[in-house]
């Protein structure tokens, strides 16, 4: 064998003359070949004035010096050229292209291409896996910018999927954010990895924030309405649509409570039943509600109290709740506004000890027309500075009612207007008003038998009936 198998290195032979010839063709061999820098791979011809140790690969097409060398390494020693062929797997930097290639057996390849192209998992430091198949184990990671800005993506294939960051110990999943099944952006913990809360929710088409988990107040974007059936509904569903209504108006009426109306209007739609709770209405933030039943027919609707407890209490804020499609039954008082203010229309009184009062302040008008169906010690009483307003409606009388006190009693400073365009349809018995204690009730001139009744109102203490 006169060359080495590998690299093609000539030997010096046993005897040979002129040893040193030998000797220095190998040296420039390795010379031109070991750790292997040429300046380009596509010229196709010699350059005129190549400067000693230059290396090329030769393009394909070559011609004049180069014809037949094509993909060969030419290498300019001492004043002439001289050709190497590339084996498997030598590696050549290419200077004008800052890129590493490697011969195939039949072409130079970049090795980006055939190494960290679509590579199937890369573990730095770590194991990939089907899963995870880029797999990081480092005390930090840096996605540095290359002058400008810079952007992390995570894609996801369709709205129902997940893109998200997924924080964990252990391996097991303690907050995550992303659009997590919707393409909402979701924020939310877990104190074990299986069970979730969520914290944050950004609504996509408007940009509002809800939290799920209480602490801030939703903020709506437009009137809501939100649904109660005592026969499907659940106090745990959303109450959102007449499928996932609550069972209790209690609930409905605590959600409206706290949430930020931002100007907006709820409704509280209660569906046919029978409902037994007592409420009462505290002031909304920045929005007006209405709880309504059925208004063609209130009886469709029954609403009693629960023990000695009023129906309906409101306190402490202006005109922002109205009650309407409700038959009120039961032992107490129906509307109690107690330094609040309550709005009614349509509904139907059946409560045996006073139908409407107006206490220390608070206010209650009425919008509508609406219905008597059962005795009382009153059907409205104005007490403490309260005041109860009514004017061209029409009161619907059944049964001839019993009202052992009066009718309409004003007391203490308070007011009940309730002028002459009224229509009180059908009869009662019992005292038609009773005025006390600077007290005062304006029927705009209605005259003594104005209000229903079959005894004569009385005035006393410096009160006022006009």
């Amino acid at each position: 064998m006169d060359n080495t198998p590998n690299l093609n290195l000539p030997y010096i032979m046993a005897a040979q003359a002129q040893k040193h010839v030998t000797h220095n063709d190998a040296i420039r061999a390795l010379d031109a070949i070991v750790q292997l820098a040429v300046l380009d791979r596509n010229l196709t011809a010699a350059p005129a004035t190549p400067g000693d140790g230059d290396r090329h690969i030769v393009g394909s097409g070559a011609t004049g010096a180069w014809l037949g060398r094509d993909g060969q390494i030419a290498a300019f020693q001492d004043g002439a050229w001289v050709f190497h062929a590339a084996q498997d797997g030598w590696l050549a930097w290419v200077a004008d292209e800052d890129q590493l290639y490697v011969w195939s057996g039949t072409a130079w390849q970049p090795v980006s291409d055939s190494d960290l192209q679509n590579v199937a998992m890369l573990g730095i430091n770590a194991t990939a896996d089907a899963t995870n198949r880029l797999a990081v184990s480092s005390p930090a990671a840096l996605f540095n910018h290359e002058g400008a800005g810079h952007q992390i993506k995570i894609n996801k294939n369709a709205s129902g999927d997940t893109a998200s960051v997924l924080f964990e110990t252990n391996f097991s999943g303690r907050a995550e954010f992303g659009t997590t099944g919707d393409d909402d952006w979701h924020v939310k913990v877990s104190p074990d990895g299986t069970s979730w809360s969520e914290v944050l929710i950004a609504d996509r088409n408007t940009g509002r924030i809800s939290f799920p988990g209480g602490g801030v107040r939703a903020q709506l974007a437009a009137d809501k309405t939100w649904y109660v059936n005592a026969a499907t509904g659940n106090d745990g569903n959303d109450g959102e649509t007449s499928g996932t209504a609550f069972d209790t108006i209690g609930k409905a009426v605590a959600t409206v409570i706290a949430t930020d109306l931002g100007g907006y209007h709820a409704t509280i739609d209660v569906a046919a039943g029978t409902y037994t709770e007592s409420l009462n209405l505290l002031p909304l933030i920045a929005g007006t509600c209405t709880i309504t039943g059925d208004t063609v027919t209130p009886s469709n609707v029954s609403w009693g109290n629960v023990g000695s407890s009023d129906i309906i209490t409101c306190t402490g804020q202006p005109e922002q709740w109205t009650v309407e499609g409700f038959k009120f039954t039961g032992n107490r008082i129906a509307l109690e506004a107690s330094g609040g203010h309550i709005l009614f229309n349509d509904v139907e009184f059946a409560t045996s000890f006073i139908h409407m009062r107006a206490n220390f302040g608070g206010t209650i008008r009425a919008l509508g027309n609406y219905a008597i169906s059962a005795s009382a010690n009153e059907h409205m009483r104005a007490a403490n500075n309260g005041a109860i307003l009514m004017w061209g409606l029409t009161v619907t009388l059944t049964g001839t009612p019993a009202f052992s006190a009066a009718f309409a009693k004003a007391e203490n400073r308070s007011f009940i207007r309730a002028n002459q365009s009224m229509v009180y349809s059908g009869a009662a018995t019992g005292k038609r008003y009773d005025v006390i204690d600077l007290a005062g009730i304006n029927t705009g001139g209605g005259g003594a038998s104005y209000f229903p009744g079959d005894v004569a109102g009385t005035v006393a203490s410096g009160g006022q009936y006009v």
